[in-house]
């Protein structure tokens, strides 16, 4: 229907890397980038270089998958400064203007070319220093991907001076019914999570006849239907803060999704790095800035780990209760979004809380914020008691 964010498919398959890595393989990378010397194999991975007074290039690949794999052309730490200089230039002495976005992308070709990416989805926007990163978003089983990328660092002399990616390329794994992108947004908006400015703020659907994005993945993209001033598609007023309940926190940004296209992204599946099927959303900021975000289009509980599992258990820590409203406090990361679930029962409410990271190689603090979700019951609490889903321990009241 015209004014819809689009439904995509009914079911789909989670996708993940699977075995190890032996010295052929990380030979075959290391000549692919130019890396002289023989693999050794240490501390449940591979090195090749560098040279024994510790300059010239070093790769290394983890030997398990998905045989993550870092490469960096640097030397040894040196107070040999260039004649007149006060500090030592950063990064191996590669100052400079970085080069432009073409001929990054030209330089990485052959690697990226190498390594099977030919197709990817190329993205040379990025800068640190003097040196232009190329992110090469693979396609797997056909679909784009998100947060799953291999990246190519191209200095200021135009030369290939490091990257990281994944050896092992992943394969279809377990098959999960999947959301539409309305259902998407609409759990989107319900998670709740410390602001660190990446995602923004409330997601919502572009109006009727509004611009429609560039459709960066291939084919058009739908504008979703609500009117200025309408309510979003989880039926809440779109300009009210995301967080329902509990303290009010200062006005989210309103981010307006301007397309979405059906894909895979970088997620934990039962606490393990996979391609996870997912809605690769394009967006704006209030102040015009475009940008794209991933969120899963499996439903958390399906994703995540079995009570007794690894991250299996993210406990509450007190609740409140007002009519049939249920606030849940609890502690959580800042760069994860947050989901509480409910279940009744004549006696009892079991709640349980899942996480879902932003990203999932995103580098994090490891800092604690005190977090606070809702979740609207059948039925006032009453007398009740609320109960850790998990652990079956009563909940204390706030």
């Amino acid at each position: 229907m015209e004014g819809t964010l689009p439904d995509g498919p009914d079911k789909a398959y989670t996708y993940r890397p699977k075995g190890s890595v032996d010295a052929d393989d990380v030979a075959r990378l290391a000549d692919l980038l130019g890396v002289a010397g023989t693999p050794v194999e240490e501390h449940g991975g591979w090195h090749v270089g560098p040279q024994k007074d510790g300059s010239g290039a070093v790769l290394r690949v983890d030997a398990q998958a998905p045989a993550t794999w870092t490469y960096h052309v640097g030397g040894p730490v040196t107070d040999n400064c260039p004649k007149g200089k006060k500090a030592c230039p950063p990064d191996g002495g590669r100052p400079g203007k970085p080069v432009g976005e073409d001929a990054a992308k030209r330089a990485a070709a052959p690697v990226l070319e190498g390594l099977g990416l030919d197709d990817a989805r190329l993205d040379a926007s990025q800068v640190m220093d003097g040196v232009r990163v190329v992110n090469a978003d693979p396609v797997v089983a056909g679909l784009p991907t998100y947060d799953w990328s291999t990246g190519i660092r191209v200095g200021a002399a135009g030369a290939v001076v490091g990257g990281s990616g994944r050896l092992l390329e992943p394969v279809r794994a377990s098959e999960y019914p999947v959301m539409t992108a309305q259902e998407a947004v609409r759990e989107l908006n319900e998670a709740v999570g410390h602001r660190d400015g990446r995602i923004g703020g409330c997601a919502t659907p572009v109006p009727n006849g509004g611009p429609q994005a560039p459709d960066v993945m291939g084919g058009a993209a739908e504008p979703a239907g609500a009117e200025p001033g309408a309510t979003n598609p989880g039926g809440t007023d779109p300009a009210a803060p995301c967080e329902p309940g509990g303290t009010p926190l200062p006005p989210k940004e309103r981010v307006t999704i301007r397309g979405a296209a059906f894909g895979l992204a970088g997620q934990l599946e039962k606490g393990a790095p996979a391609l996870v099927p997912a809605w690769l959303f394009d967006a704006e900021r209030e102040n015009g800035e475009r940008y794209r975000f991933a969120y899963p289009a499996v439903p958390v509980e399906r994703l995540a780990p079995e009570p007794g599992e690894a991250g299996g258990h993210l406990r509450v820590d007190r609740y409140e209760a007002r009519d049939r409203t249920l606030t849940v406090w609890f502690t959580g990361g800042v760069c994860s979004r947050y989901t509480v679930r409910a279940e009744e029962t004549a006696t009892q409410v079991k709640v349980r809380l899942y996480e879902t990271p932003v990203e999932l190689d995103r580098a994090c603090i490891a800092l604690g914020v005190d977090l606070s979700d809702t979740v609207t019951l059948r039925a006032p609490l009453g007398d009740r008691q609320v109960v850790d889903a998990v652990t079956g321990e009563p909940v204390p009241r706030k």
